[in-house]
C-alpha cells in the first residue's frame, strides 16, 4: 500500500531538502508532486505562503524511488518560469481560455528574432530531458511551429501529451515575454500533434452521432484550450450538433448539443 507524507519549505527545493533529511533519500530518489509552489507574497510580507509537497511512502513510511522524473521536471520548468516572469500576467484563466481558442493573429512582418528565442528555451529543455533531439523551425499561418525529431520522443511528449504541453506553454510565454503582438507557439514531436488532431476529429464525429442519437448533450472530458479549438472546428459545419465549452479555467469541458429539430408543416 502507497501512502503519503507531505512536507513544507520557503521554496519546491527546501520542502524537498527537508524531505530528504526526514526520509533519508536523497531528492534525486523522492517520488513527489508538488502540491503548492508557494509565494512571496507583497514586499515579502502579506500573502506569504510556503511551497508544499507529497512525497509517496511505503505503508512503512519508507520513501519510495522516483519514476516519472520527466514530469517533474516539467513542473519543475513551469515554477521557474512563473518566477522569473514579472507578476503583470494576471489575466483570468476564463479569458485567457477564450484568447486561446481565437484564430491565430495576422503574422507579424519578422519571426526570426522570436523564433530564435523560443529555439534558444526549447533547446535547454529538451537537451534537460533527452539526448541527441533535433529541432527544426517553420513559420505558418502567424505561428511560430518547432519540430523536434530523434530523442526519446516518448518522455518528450509524455503521459497524454502533458509533457510536451508544459514545454509548449513554457516557449510560449518566453516567446511573447518581451513581444509586443503575440506570437502563436506550436511544439510537435515527430509528428505527435498530426495524429493527436485525428483522434480527437474521430472522436468528435462519435460524440456528435452520440448526440444526435440520444437527443441529448453530449461531454468531452476536460480538454485544453488548442484540443476544444479542433473539436469546435471539426464540427462548426455540423448541421446537427453545436458546441460550447463549459466551466473554469485553461482546462475545460467541452459538450455536444444536438440541435433542435424543426417540425414540417406536413407533421403538425
Amino acid at each position: 500500500m502507497t501512502d503519503f507524507s507531505e512536507y513544507e519549505g520557503k521554496n519546491v527545493d527546501k520542502a524537498l531538502e527537508i524531505a530528504s533529511k526526514e526520509l533519508g533519500k536523497p531528492v534525486s530518489e523522492l517520488q513527489y508532486d508538488v502540491v503548492s509552489y508557494g509565494s512571496s507574497g507583497i514586499f515579502g510580507f502579506v500573502g506569504v505562503r510556503k511551497a508544499k509537497i507529497r512525497v509517496k511512502v511505503g505503508s512503512n513510511g519508507e520513501a519510495l524511488d522516483a519514476r516519472n522524473t520527466v514530469q517533474n521536471t516539467a513542473r519543475d520548468l513551469v515554477a521557474a518560469t512563473f518566477d522569473d516572469q514579472d507578476n503583470g500576467d494576471k489575466e483570468p484563466a476564463k479569458a485567457r481560455a477564450a484568447v486561446d481558442e481565437q484564430e491565430p493573429a495576422a503574422e507579424p512582418q519578422d519571426l526570426s528574432e522570436a523564433a530564435a528565442v523560443g529555439e534558444t528555451a526549447l533547446r535547454k529543455m529538451v537537451d534537460a530531458i533527452c539526448e541527441e533531439a533535433q529541432i527544426a523551425i517553420e513559420q505558418k499561418n502567424g505561428r511560430l511551429l518547432y519540430n523536434i525529431e530523434g530523442g526519446n520522443s516518448g518522455l518528450l511528449i509524455g503521459k497524454r501529451g502533458q509533457t510536451l504541453e508544459a514545454i509548449q506553454y513554457l516557449v510560449e510565454k518566453i516567446v511573447n515575454r518581451q513581444n509586443d503582438s503575440r506570437v502563436r507557439v506550436l511544439v510537435d514531436v515527430e509528428g505527435y500533434l498530426n495524429t493527436r488532431k485525428s483522434n480527437l476529429k474521430r472522436i468528435a464525429s462519435k460524440m456528435a452521432d452520440k448526440a444526435r442519437k440520444l437527443n441529448k448533450p453530449v461531454t468531452i472530458g476536460q480538454m485544453n484550450a488548442y484540443d476544444r479549438r479542433i473539436v469546435h472546428l471539426h464540427l462548426k459545419d455540423n448541421q446537427g450538433v453545436r458546441t460550447q465549452s463549459m466551466g473554469d479555467g485553461y482546462y475545460r469541458k467541452l459538450v455536444v448539443f444536438p440541435k433542435k429539430r424543426r417540425r414540417n408543416k406536413a407533421e403538425n
